[in-house]
């Protein structure tokens, strides 16, 4: 039913409307996560049809954007990402990956892929970050434990990317950040940067929240930090009147459907599900 649904807007005519109204003069950020190579070959193929993607660091060092500027984010720094340099190269497409700088390098794993039998993930993103973490090691997780197989990029792997791929912050552990203590969510914003400057030799200005989650608290501790800006999933799209801390994302969901991906693309999606949720 969700498949027809989004055929049915696709060609309703919105997303065309949005792009070439809405879209125009703003910049619209996406956001993937683990999308294979097949998909972001048939994903990239499309928006460099249709949009001018631009670099992220373009739009914070405020340089003239091109009517529907497209910047493309990746959250987490999956090492399934390693796999899609062929198509961002073909492309030519200056994609930002958002990197946990305690978790890649290393055979640590991402929290929110073990599955509690007695509690949702939903449900944990509300729990304290210590409480979260003490329900996750009754399913064998840790936050310091080293599995057999890696869930994220390697630092060769980081090295071999850095020509290709603009690498940002995105904490140390993934944490839900309103949920941490003071002193938690100050760690996860200052160490994330200093090590990945310091152990992966990158340069960081740009931080996107985990889960979109984010107040006051979070846009101070960023400009503390010396970030430029703070990447949420709030819906909408950007210009360079738009709080530098707090720049509008849309998810597409690593989607491989085009009708998917157009109909998300465009916000038309979200736009509609903000909308139901507001009434």
């Amino acid at each position: 039913m969700t498949k027809i649904l989004f055929k049915i807007l696709r060609y309703s005519g919105l997303p065309f409307l949005f792009r070439e109204t809405i879209q125009r003069r703003r910049v619209t950020i996406l956001m993937f996560h683990d999308i294979g190579p097949a998909a972001a070959e048939r994903v990239f193929g499309y928006l460099t049809k249709k949009y001018n993607v631009v670099s992220l660091d373009d739009f914070i060092a405020r340089k003239p954007m091109p009517q529907k500027a497209l910047i493309l984010t990746f959250d987490d720094g999956h090492v399934g990402n390693y796999d899609l340099v062929p198509v961002l190269k073909k492309y030519n497409l200056p994609v930002t990956i958002f990197l946990c700088a305690g978790i890649v390098g290393t055979r640590r794993h991402y929290w929110f892929t073990y599955k509690h039998p007695a509690i949702t993930t939903s449900e944990l993103k509300q729990k304290s970050n210590a409480l979260r973490l003490t329900t996750l090691r009754e399913v064998g997780f840790d936050e310091e434990k080293e599995f057999d197989e890696p869930q994220a990029l390697s630092k060769c792997q980081i090295d071999e990317m850095k020509n290709a791929v603009n690498f940002q912050a995105h904490t140390m552990f993934h944490p839900c950040l309103p949920t941490c203590t003071n002193e938690e969510a100050k760690e996860e914003v200052f160490q994330c940067k200093t090590v990945l400057e310091n152990d992966f030799g990158l340069r960081i200005n740009a931080f996107a929240y985990p889960n979109g989650d984010y107040g006051d608290r979070e846009t101070e501790l960023l400009k503390a930090a010396g970030y430029d800006c703070g990447v949420t999933v709030d819906f909408g799209f950007n210009t360079y009147s738009t709080d530098p801390f707090r720049l509008k994302r849309l998810s597409v969901n690593d989607t491989s459907n085009l009708d998917e991906l157009i109909v998300k693309a465009s916000g038309v999606w979200a736009f509609f599900k903000m909308k139901i949720f507001q009434n």
